[in-house]
């Protein structure tokens, strides 16, 4: 399947390069189930991916980009650093069988497959930050960024959940900032990833994950979450709406996936959005 109805978005053709799985993805336009529309380089695969979904593209369909020159974090200054080659940068379209208040749970769900599938792949122990990222050893590897599409028609409301993952980015290429916050697969273990097979694990653990959602499994599902949350009793900072800035103890996740921290007078602060950081950094 071949993306022609965005060429007057004046994307750049799809290139094959990497090892057979992903060049067989480009190819033929599917990966298993999924039907699947390559670019080699787009501004955000969340972007294209919601546009799609308000065309009617079916449920499992992926979006696939080898760079972006836009990609997007959850917080509005926050950029994904794409270079070509080197990363996993796709979005998934999903109409899951859940009622539109368990959506923000999706985040979570697919912050837990991810760190699955790299633990069964890759062999690597990651760590989650609430809400959305993922981290090895104290530096942040990938991101989750899930929006929703709501498209005529009960029960038509798409959800997009855009994944970015640092695979076999050099530690080089990583500057100013980045270089003391972020990192890749390649860097942590000094092995390259071919791309292909480690989407195949990533889109394996999505679709088990949220079977169990739908399923109404949350509970143990969260519990999985917070065995690999690195605020869990931690100090951290976080900066409400009214500007403020409140320290305190992560105390994870709740049923609802909000996060709690509870400050020096004992007062409990739910967070529904924001950065959250170690306090003292």
């Amino acid at each position: 399947m071949r993306s022609s109805k965005f060429k007057n978005l004046k994307e750049k053709p799809a290139i094959p390069r990497s090892d057979d799985l992903w060049q067989t993805m480009i190819r033929t336009g599917e990966l298993g189930r999924h039907p699947v529309h390559f670019f080699t380089n787009t501004a955000s695969t969340n972007d294209l991916a919601l546009a799609l979904s308000n065309t009617g593209a079916p449920d499992a369909t992926l979006v696939v980009a080898d760079s972006q020159s836009a990609g997007r974090g959850r917080l509005v200054d926050r950029v994904w650093h794409s270079p070509p080659g080197t990363g996993l940068y796709f979005s998934l379209i999903l109409r899951p069988r859940l009622a539109p208040y368990d959506f923000p749970k999706l985040t979570l769900a697919a912050g837990l497959a991810l760190c699955k599938a790299l633990e069964s792949h890759t062999h690597c122990h990651p760590g989650l930050k609430w809400p959305n990222d993922l981290y090895l050893h104290g530096k942040k590897c990938g991101g989750i960024l899930s929006e929703t599409q709501a498209v005529a028609g009960a029960g038509q409301t798409a959800v997009v959940i855009g994944i970015g993952l640092n695979v076999n980015t050099p530690s080089e290429s990583f500057s100013g900032e980045l270089l003391t916050k972020a990192t890749s697969l390649l860097a942590e273990t000094g092995t390259y990833h071919d791309r292909g097979p480690l989407l195949v694990a990533l889109l394996a653990e999505l679709d088990l994950v949220v079977a169990r959602l739908e399923q109404g499994d949350f509970f143990n599902i969260l519990a999985e979450w917070r065995q690999r949350d690195i605020h869990a009793g931690l100090e951290v900072s976080w900066v409400n709406n009214q500007g403020k800035i409140i320290t305190g103890i992560s105390l994870g996740p709740d049923e609802e996936g909000l996060l709690h921290i509870r400050d020096a007078q004992g007062q409990s602060h739910s967070v529904i959005s924001g950065d959250i950081s170690l306090a003292h950094q």
